[in-house]
């Protein structure tokens, strides 16, 4: 009789107890392991059995240099999560969480119960939104060559233009916190996150606020019609919104699993 080949436990999430099986038709990291629920007392982890030959730490970190690979991990890692968290209240759990075998997930589980529980409750009915801001950056600068007998007005519009800058940037941020003032004023939690450069960007804009927002369910329409607002209103800037998501922003339980 052959062996089956070693295995450890992938975790997603960690919701409570809820009726119902685990979501169907989720492949997750591993099309030949379901995506399944392990209770443990008033917890229950969102696992999936992976080939440990896959998972060792060389494995890994030589998968997750793959650009390809870490995009298609992730994107099955955020997939289960989002099923979960449409059911039930959810803490995400990071990106290659593994334990050997499913009495570890048990044991931390039970070992940080009353954090898991607190965020549960902190996370029940609300969801994550994403607001980003961003200034156009304009034309480039066209060069000038300065007169002989006209340097002091070549100074003055090389002056004027930075003056110009400086105002439409200042000019910028102010909006961008206004945004966030009226976000902030809706959300029960708020994160600053950094803003992306130009080379997520791309040249034409700047970003200025980045920002995550968790906000009760039944906002979202409150949500969207003050951004409509603010859209009309601060029209110098750009406003996007992304969502709802999984809290992924808001669940830190005070330790990792």
């Amino acid at each position: 009789m052959t062996t089956p080949p070693p295995v450890l436990t992938y975790a997603f999430a960690v919701c409570r107890p809820y009726d119902g099986p685990a979501p169907t038709g989720l492949t997750g990291l591993d099309p030949g392991s379901p995506v399944r629920t392990l209770p443990t007392g008033p917890l229950t982890a969102i696992v999936q059995d992976v080939p440990a030959a896959d998972h060792t730490e060389e494995a890994l970190r030589r998968r997750l240099s793959d650009r390809a690979e870490l995009e298609r991990c992730a994107r099955a890692h955020h997939e289960v999560i989002t099923a979960v968290s449409s059911l039930t209240a959810t803490v995400p759990l990071p990106l290659a969480t593994l334990y050997r075998g499913d009495e570890r997930v048990r044991e931390a589980l039970c070992s940080q119960q009353t954090a898991f529980l607190t965020a549960l409750d902190r996370l029940a009915g609300r969801t994550e939104w994403g607001v980003k801001v961003y200034a156009p950056t304009g034309p480039p600068a066209v060069r000038e060559t300065p007169a002989v007998d006209s340097g002091r007005a070549y100074l003055d519009r090389v002056r004027n233009r930075h003056q110009g800058r400086e105002q439409r940037q200042n000019a910028a941020l102010q909006a961008a916190e206004r945004v966030d003032a009226v976000v902030r004023g809706l959300a029960v939690a708020t994160r600053r996150l950094r803003p992306h450069g130009p080379e997520v960007t791309g040249p034409q804009r700047t970003h200025i606020l980045n920002a995550a927002y968790l906000l009760d369910t039944t906002r979202t329409r409150e949500l969207r019609a003050a951004l409509t607002s603010l859209r009309r209103d601060e029209p110098a800037i750009q406003i996007e919104l992304s969502g709802p998501w999984a809290p992924y922003s808001f669940t830190d339980t005070g330790a990792a699993p």
